[in-house]
């Protein structure tokens, strides 16, 4: 039986934050492509979810094929259509293209979320794969804090579209890297046709699974619904500068790597669902504080701007903290029933918290009113709803 090649952390990590970057670094120039593509606040927040959406079609597709023809192949294929989407985005001059071209590009680029975990789970077993989640989550804390600061750098000085041509030349040498450094994980004598009907339907019957992927979802739909709706609330609301709206993002991405070096230093004395536990508590306690401050801001004690900035991203800081503690155990305890059909597995688990974070970002979108105060509220509600999924749903 052959051996497999254990994958290098930094390449995965290259592997599955090149897409994140992709999210987060377009975020500062949010108003700026409103105004040049003559389009309201909505539709360009919009160019989030549909990347959200794209990701989860795309994790269905390449999970599933990876099984039959090997992880690395697909991890090629999937960066080729990613590029080809960076290129489309450049030259988008309408909302419509804008947003087809964000499809393209979250469907190739959605191999850094499912053929990242599949990758992890075909390599590493048990404590170690929670340690390696770990580590992986908290260095990906780096790409969506890079991202606004290289993308406001951008808007201070460039138009919005040469944004892409930047994440089109990351993508480049990530391609490259792989097809010089990234080894086949998924042993020829494993390859074998899976029944997707059958995996889909073990996995909607299995309540474990479904709450490990709600609260991934949900963690991440606070995630993202931040991304979307920031930009708008610190740059339109408060006044904050493109550029120094991108370096926020620096502190935000230090507490969540805190969080995933905490949980890692945890799971030497503490089991993977009290970690778990331990983060939404977390989230919940962020968000119940932030939103107390703003509303006694709306109507009982009005506070400068310059607090209201500050608070937020401390609020944002706490959250990432937790937010980072608990996706990273669910993510290493959901799939630990399906080792036979893994990359299947996690092509639909990875669809199903991806169209949950669609959903948590477009009803952002939605409620988006132009007050300070709908979105704290929404993430309090969102903190509310992880902490009863996890005594529902998750037993230990």
């Amino acid at each position: 039986m052959a051996q497999i090649i254990l994958p290098a952390i930094w390449l995965i990590i290259l592997i599955a934050g090149l897409p994140q970057f992709a999210e987060t670094v377009y975020t500062p120039t949010l108003p700026e492509i409103a105004n040049a593509l003559k389009t309201s606040v909505p539709m360009v927040e919009y160019t989030l979810t549909i990347y959200l959406l794209g990701f989860a079609i795309g994790t269905l597709f390449w999970g599933k094929l990876s099984d039959s023809l090997g992880r690395k192949p697909c991890v090629i294929a999937g960066l080729l259509i990613f590029i080809l989407g960076c290129i489309s985005c450049y030259f988008s001059n309408s909302i419509t293209m804008l947003l087809i071209s964000r499809f393209v590009q979250a469907f190739g680029g959605s191999i850094g979320s499912v053929l990242a975990q599949t990758i992890c789970r075909d390599a590493f077993q048990g404590p170690r794969l929670g340690k390696v989640y770990a580590s992986v989550g908290s260095s990906l804390a780096v790409f969506p804090a890079i991202g606004p600061v290289i993308g406001g750098t951008i808007a201070a000085n460039f138009a919005w579209f040469n944004i892409f041509l930047v994440v089109l030349a990351f993508a480049i040498i990530v391609t490259t890297f792989v097809i010089i450094y990234l080894p086949e994980t998924h042993r020829t004598d494993l390859r074998k046709s899976v029944s997707i009907k059958e995996v889909l339907f073990k996995l909607v019957k299995d309540k474990r699974a479904m709450g490990f992927g709600l609260i991934v979802g949900a963690c991440n739909g606070i995630m993202f619904s931040y991304f979307a709706e920031g930009s708008f609330y610190l740059i339109k609301l408060l006044g904050l500068h493109p550029s120094v709206y991108g370096l926020s993002f620096i502190p935000i991405a230090i507490s969540t790597m805190l969080g995933g070096m905490v949980s890692k230093r945890l799971h030497n004395s503490h089991n993977t669902y009290e970690i778990l536990r331990y983060g939404l508590l977390i989230i919940f306690i962020a968000s119940s504080l932030f939103s107390m401050i703003i509303g006694l801001h709306t109507y009982f004690i009005s506070l400068s701007p310059t607090w209201i900035i500050n608070i937020t991203i401390l609020a944002q800081m706490c959250i990432m903290f937790g937010v980072c503690m608990a996706t990273s155990n669910a993510l290493a305890l959901a799939l630990v029933f399906y080792k036979d059909s893994i990359g299947t597995a996690s092509s639909l688990f990875g669809f199903f918290y991806y169209a949950c974070i669609s959903l948590f970002t477009f009803v952002m979108g939605y409620l988006h009113n132009a007050t300070l105060l709908i979105m704290p509220l929404y993430f309090l509600a969102i903190s509310t709803l992880m902490l009863g999924i996890q005594k529902l749903m998750i037993a230990k």
